[in-house]
């Protein structure tokens, strides 16, 4: 069976969930305590030299780290991560751009929001309320004549970038001035349905320190 080291407040860890159950794929879950340090130990660095979660354990042993790689791994030959060249091509581009314009940037906001470091970070807030506004509106742009980020069908794309997404009023921004975004949103919680919670960062005592 496979064992998903995971930190339940992380999107990141919640994709994985979602995919998991949408697969109705049995696995152990290992929490990680990230703000005691447990990331940053030699036998956490041995499974992810980064130190992050989510972590994927294979019944052989071997690793993989990184949410979107663990998604990629465990969609192989459902619907979800298509094997027609082009369509494949799409997932991934939109894998990348929650990489790199979504979870850095809406992902670090929110955190700094709701674990009270806004204000420790003032330098950088600007730049990334903008860098998030311009995903946002990328998205808007990108599912205007579609109803799901790689075409007609769900994928491990929409789970990806709804993760964070989703939560970004979290932080400030208002999803209102985004309607594509909105329906999308909510075809998207349609497929995955209720039964994945978010979990606050206040679930862990050690998240404030």
């Amino acid at each position: 069976m496979f064992t998903l080291y995971d930190y339940l407040p992380s999107q990141n860890g919640w994709k994985v969930r979602v995919l998991f159950g949408l697969l109705n794929i049995p696995y152990h879950s290992r929490l990680v305590s990230i703000f005691e340090g447990e990331g940053r130990t030699d036998a956490f660095l041995d499974l992810n030299p980064a130190g992050g979660i989510p972590v994927l354990e294979l019944e052989d042993g071997r690793t993989i780290a990184e949410s979107n790689a663990i998604l990629a791994y465990l969609a192989e030959g459902t619907p979800f991560f298509p094997a027609e060249r082009y369509q494949r091509a799409k997932v991934m581009q939109w894998l990348f751009f929650e990489q790199y314009h979504v979870e850095p940037v809406i992902g670090t906001l929110r955190f700094w929001t709701l674990t009270g470091r806004l204000e420790l970070n003032q330098a950088m807030v600007a730049a990334k309320r903008a860098a998030g506004a311009r995903a946002l509106a990328a998205l808007e742009r990108g599912l205007a004549n579609t109803p799901f980020l790689a075409g007609k069908e769900f994928s491990i794309a929409d789970i990806a970038v709804y993760a964070y997404g989703h939560r970004a009023e979290d932080c400030g921004f208002l999803l209102a001035d985004y309607p594509v975004v909105n329906a999308w949103f909510d075809r998207v919680r349609q497929v995955i349905g209720s039964g994945y919670p978010i979990y606050p960062y206040s679930d862990d005592p050690h998240s404030a320190v």
